[in-house]
């Protein structure tokens, strides 16, 4: 397949919503990483996104809105909780998980009774939405497992081949994938964290819960009922392990590695470079903003290091730095080493 690169002012737009209301998937930019959009009310359309990524089909996707008008077409109830985030969060990197209609196709929601929901941050993203007329599916456009785009040059990489187009919208400005908040109970519980924190949330709702797999594997047999729960996710292909450790201990450690004769390379916070060690950065260890925005492109650049192993100084679960932490235990699948 043919993909093109379609620029993101209103001619791109244009063609992009043709594409998708042929039933084509098409990448988008939006705040958080870029997405690979399609009707969410046709299965087939949605068909082609599980393909295009190589997606399992039990890992469910995002619906995406512009209109608050979109929302009851694809939720069969909204809550009141439910409309104080969004009217607090909307748009932005917020996903919120409600009862489905069933106007939704069945492959968006992975076969749950639920549906995730959110309003990007993002004016490109926005126009396609009303222009296509249809609220969109759409997971993140990259290869289903690799660490996901964050520029058009990621989705080029990844889904060139896989797609008929591409929208340029530039860099994505959050950098890690939303939060996904579930308002189904009476306390909200976040299953996936992003840039809207916990801190955040609670000054809305009052209180929230972390979902366990958060930071813990989920067993295989329990259904996902977000993306970002289960299987290997954001990887490079070199194995990654993460290192619980301050400045002087992570540095002793790897060199101690290296000079055991292990062919390593590190993945560090700016400024605390191993000299003679082959590194990448990935933002002041302190700054979990700047981490969100490198944290994806520090993981496909690990792979030109050259090295058998990436050891990976890990940010600490605070604030943002939570979804950060989130992403890379999932890239190193959950391989971790406390100093």
């Amino acid at each position: 397949m043919e993909t093109i690169i379609l620029n993101g002012d209103a001619a791109g737009i244009k063609h992009a919503a043709a594409l998708i209301r042929r039933g084509e998937p098409v990448a988008i930019p939006t705040e958080t990483v870029y997405g690979l959009a399609a009707n969410a009310l046709d299965s087939a359309a949605v068909a082609r996104i599980f393909a295009a990524k190589g997606r399992p089909q039990d890992n469910p996707l995002i619906v995406h809105i512009a209109e608050m008008e979109q929302l009851s077409s694809i939720a069969r109830e909204v809550t009141p909780l439910a409309k104080k985030l969004a009217e607090r969060f909307w748009p932005g990197p917020l996903t919120i998980i409600l009862p489905k209609s069933e106007n939704a196709a069945d492959n968006v929601t992975a076969g749950l009774d639920t549906i995730a929901i959110r309003m990007p941050a993002h004016e490109i993203a926005l126009d396609i939405i009303r222009a296509a007329e249809k609220p969109l599916a759409a997971p993140s456009a990259n290869r289903s497992g690799r660490p996901s785009p964050t520029t058009v040059a990621h989705v080029i990489d990844d889904m060139t081949g896989y797609i008929a187009a591409i929208v340029d919208g530039g860099g994505c400005t959050v950098g890690v994938e939303s939060t996904v908040v579930d308002v189904t109970g009476t306390v909200p519980r976040i299953l996936r964290p992003g840039g809207i924190t916990p801190d955040m949330i609670r000054e809305v709702a009052g209180d929230v819960e972390i979902d366990a797999a958060v930071e813990h594997e989920l067993d295989s047999d329990i259904p996902s009922a977000s993306p970002g729960m289960k299987y290997k996710h954001y990887a490079p292909l070199v194995r990654v392990v993460l290192v619980k450790a301050n400045e002087g201990q992570f540095a002793a450690w790897v060199r101690a590695r290296v000079s055991a004769g292990e062919n390593a390379a590190v993945m560090c916070f700016d400024d605390e470079e191993i000299e003679g060690i082959n590194c990448v950065n990935y933002g002041r260890r302190d700054d979990y903003a700047a981490q969100a925005r490198m944290v994806f492109d520090a993981l496909r650049k690990v792979d030109g290091l050259g090295a058998d192993v990436v050891y990976c100084s890990l940010a600490e679960p605070d604030g943002v730095g939570l979804a950060v932490y989130n992403r890379l235990l999932r890239a190193a699948e959950f391989e971790v080493v406390t100093i």
